[in-house]
């Protein structure tokens, strides 16, 4: 394809030279022949100085936000971030005009209800891809997770792959550092879905407000063609610029749900989505959960799934490490469950509290280098909601381990001193599990599925559920 094909894509760019363009490279590392690289100014290094080290080893042309010194093709433009998806999106002849596209978006239960409602369009004859945080997942194929949404590159190379396989779908989480970040700017979403917001990520954004701001982005006429909001959630009522249907359990609203048990195994329960009824059976604890559910039966019901298909979609689905049971133990329940920020472990404490006989015990921490003010909130949430707590590390960075728990430890200890801090996660699992017995129930919460913890900028390979079901037993 050619550079000048390319620039057509976009509103505002100015062309130098012109290429043939046979691949899409972020990495001047592993620029090849042929090869378009992107260069932008990002958050913490200008990328324009890897731009030399790209054109050696053979990049054909560069897409920068000021011309380079250097005997290429170039494209110059105002958004590198911005051109980059629309270039992307049209390097792989934008496989997202060939499916229904679905955003979900929102601070927690964006993984669930993306694999609740893939499953459900999966039964309705409609098949579902999807793309989050625990990766990518279509037809057959399983692609590994890297960031919740992917950079654009991968991201349409991926939609490319799923629409390629036969997808007429695709269900995708979409983060608030997408949508300020531009990564899917090219995408019409015939369904928005926000799960609710509260406080997470103001490391990047420094206020609620601008938090709100970039969800906001998905929930616009030029961005979706309808919505699905929770009206539990009182954001939901500032995203009704566009044709929309509302789902609640506290809240009246389009879409509800009775039900008809609640046991810590899962839900029965009728959904009623526009009059329309639906006995389904949920195998995942929690009011949340049952939330999701109703999220991803309105998404669903939007692109034609109908009762049947949403029971049986329902029935079938399970996500990892989103409050999955891992074992019982000295009569004692282990799960582990994604909870980072208070809001989701709230909610979580909430759900295991209504059946717990004994003590409710939990694990958790908070990540290095990222939102310093949710670690006292995360405190206060454990000592309001469980009566035992090990603070730990969860992926500590940069950053001193001991130093996040004692942030912990501020929002915890004014209002219990029914805890332990022990910093080596493995260790202090060991601990929480040796607490164990009957009817108490161990909330291992802040890692889920995620397969490593990250030290001194280090992954190594870990997994929560792994090494549980190995300590106690369970093969």
């Amino acid at each position: 394809m050619k550079l000048s094909e390319l620039a057509g894509e976009l509103r505002e760019a100015e062309l130098t030279g012109d290429a043939s363009v046979s691949g899409l490279c972020t990495d001047s590392r592993v620029a090849g022949e042929g090869d378009l690289f992107f260069c932008f100014r990002g958050m913490h290094e200008d990328a324009h100085i890897y731009a030399a080290e790209a054109a050696d080893r053979g990049a054909a042309a560069i897409v920068c936000e000021r011309r380079l010194p250097l005997d290429v093709a170039q494209l110059v433009v105002p958004d590198g971030r911005e051109a980059m998806a629309n270039i992307s999106a049209a390097f792989y002849r934008h496989p997202e005009r060939e499916m229904k596209m679905v955003g979900i978006t929102g601070t927690n239960g964006k993984t669930t209800t993306a694999a609740m409602t893939a499953a459900i369009l999966q039964e309705a004859g409609i098949p579902a891809g999807r793309v989050g945080t625990l990766g990518a997942e279509y037809g057959k194929i399983v692609v590994p997770p890297s960031l919740t949404t992917p950079d654009p590159v991968s991201l349409f190379s991926l939609l490319r792959d799923m629409a390629d396989a036969g997808m007429k779908a695709a269900v995708m989480e979409v983060s608030a550092h997408a949508l300020a970040l531009k990564k899917d700017a090219p995408i019409f979403y015939d369904v928005a879905v926000l799960t609710n917001l509260s406080r997470d990520h103001l490391d990047f954004f420094g206020t609620m407000e601008r938090y709100a701001a970039a969800k906001k982005l998905l929930f616009t006429p030029q961005k979706c063609a309808f919505a699905v909001l929770n009206a539990d959630d009182a954001f939901s009522r500032n995203l009704t610029g566009v044709p929309h249907m509302t789902y609640g359990l506290e809240t009246p609203a389009d879409a509800f749900a009775l039900v008809e048990s609640d046991t810590l195994r899962g839900f029965r329960a009728v959904l009623n989505v526009q009059d329309e009824l639906c006995e389904v059976t949920i195998p995942m604890t929690g009011r949340h959960n049952l939330s999701n559910a109703l999220a991803a039966a309105c998404a669903a019901w939007r692109l034609g799934a109908r009762a049947d298909a949403v029971a049986r979609g329902l029935r079938a689905v399970r996500v990892e490490g989103r409050l999955e049971w891992v074992a019982n133990y000295r009569g004692g329940d282990i799960f582990v469950d994604f909870a980072h920020t208070p809001d989701g472990l709230e909610k979580s404490l909430l759900a295991l509290r209504e059946h717990c006989a004994g003590r409710l015990i939990v694990l958790f921490g908070c990540g290095g280098n990222r939102d310093a003010g949710k670690r006292a909130k995360m405190g206060e949430t454990a000592a309001r909601h469980a009566d035992f707590a090990v603070i730990t590390s969860d992926n500590p960075r940069y950053e001193d381990a001991y130093s996040i728990i004692s942030a912990i430890e501020t929002g915890f200890c004014p209002i219990s001193t029914s805890y332990v801090a022990i910093e080596e996660r493995e260790r202090a699992i060991r601990y929480a599990v040796d607490l164990l017995s009957e009817g108490d129930i161990l909330l291992v919460a802040g890692k889920g599925g995620e397969k490593y913890q990250e030290i001194m900028g280090i992954k190594y390979d870990y997994d929560d559920k792994t090494f549980l079901e190995k300590l106690v037993g369970k093969s």
